[in-house]
């Protein structure tokens, strides 16, 4: 079995100001002992490395491009899943759920994955299972 790795979670690992920064890196200790095949999105790539040079500067992006991503498979967004992300976006019509996580949800569920290492609440919504707990 897989789990997604969401933009939250990464920058809660690597964040020590992050409310879930304790939570976060007990939770990848824990994927990464268990051996969890662990997967992301090009798309939460970007987001994450935008969020963290803009938060934390370039060393917390060297660090994730070089010490945390490794250990996740990076799965490149089609059309198909970009589309019907943009879609379902535009159907949900709500301020803060945004166009990566549209994208996340429907990659995941074309790849048949109910996990995924979060602290975004709107995963929970859309009936994926949540760990930790989400709680943003």
């Amino acid at each position: 079995m897989s789990a997604f790795v969401d933009t939250s979670a990464f920058i809660a690992v690597l964040d020590a100001d992050d409310a879930h920064h304790r939570a976060g890196r007990a939770a990848w200790e824990a994927l990464l002992d268990a051996g969890e095949a662990l997967f992301t999105s090009n798309y939460i790539v970007l987001e994450t490395c935008a969020v963290l040079q803009r938060h934390c500067g370039i060393a917390a992006v060297r660090l994730f491009l070089l010490d945390l991503l490794p250990a996740v498979a990076v799965v490149w967004v089609d059309e198909r899943v970009h589309h019907a992300g943009a879609a379902a976006l535009l159907a949900a019509a709500r301020r803060t759920l945004s166009l990566v996580d549209c994208i996340s949800f429907e990659l995941m569920r074309v790849r048949g994955a109910t996990r995924v290492f979060t602290f975004d609440r709107h995963f929970g919504e859309q009936g994926f299972v949540c760990s930790p707990a989400a709680k943003r």
